[in-house]
């Protein structure tokens, strides 16, 4: 296949084989029944199933496959959010436990965002909650133009951020132009 500058394409795909879309998120919380809440009360998810306990008393299946201790123990439970989104949330008990959540800025550290239509009315919500909202929300700029966000954290400490772009953000509108524009080019190519 010869490519828009002229030379050779290359067809092979780069990446993972077979690869479709995101399955699930995972994360481990310090209290079950505070977490439903939260999920549930706060986020509105829905719950799905639970799984487990796993664990194993005796080997090593636990640090062979999940890089735990050897003698943790793990339920799992699966939320649905937004209707499509699912979260898989681990509740272990383990020897060597940390129960200190990263920053942002620490290996490891992470946030799970969330897409809101109106991220005023999602922060009133959030704060009739009690839910600690990390300053007001910030505009971007650049490729992100259009879009405005905001940190939140659940009772347990862990990173949350709702972004919005109603009208659009920059990036996203620059890309279908972009493509629009090429395929106007392919089709004046094809018909002369």
């Amino acid at each position: 296949m010869i490519g828009a500058d002229g030379g050779r394409e290359d067809t092979a795909r780069r990446g993972l084989p077979g690869l479709r879309r995101l399955d699930h998120v995972g994360f481990t919380v310090p209290d079950f029944a505070e977490a439903r809440r939260f999920l549930e009360e706060v986020l509105g998810c829905e719950y799905l199933y639970a799984n487990g306990p796993f664990q194993d008393d005796d080997g090593t299946w636990m640090a062979d496959h999940l890089d735990v201790h050897p003698r943790a123990t793990c339920v799992l439970h699966f939320f649905r959010l937004g209707g499509q989104a699912v979260l898989e949330v681990f509740e272990y008990d383990a020897p060597d436990q940390r129960r200190s959540s990263p920053a942002n800025s620490d290996v490891g550290g992470h946030h799970l965002a969330l897409y809101v239509d109106d991220i005023d009315l999602a922060i009133a919500h959030l704060r009739s909650h009690d839910i600690r909202v990390l300053g007001e929300p910030t505009t971007s700029g650049g490729p992100s133009t259009g879009q405005r966000f905001v940190y939140f954290l659940s009772p347990w400490g862990m990173q949350f951020e709702l972004v919005s772009y109603p009208e659009g953000k920059q990036f996203f509108l620059d890309e279908a132009r972009a493509k629009a524009e090429w395929a106007e080019a392919e089709q004046a190519l094809d018909q002369g």
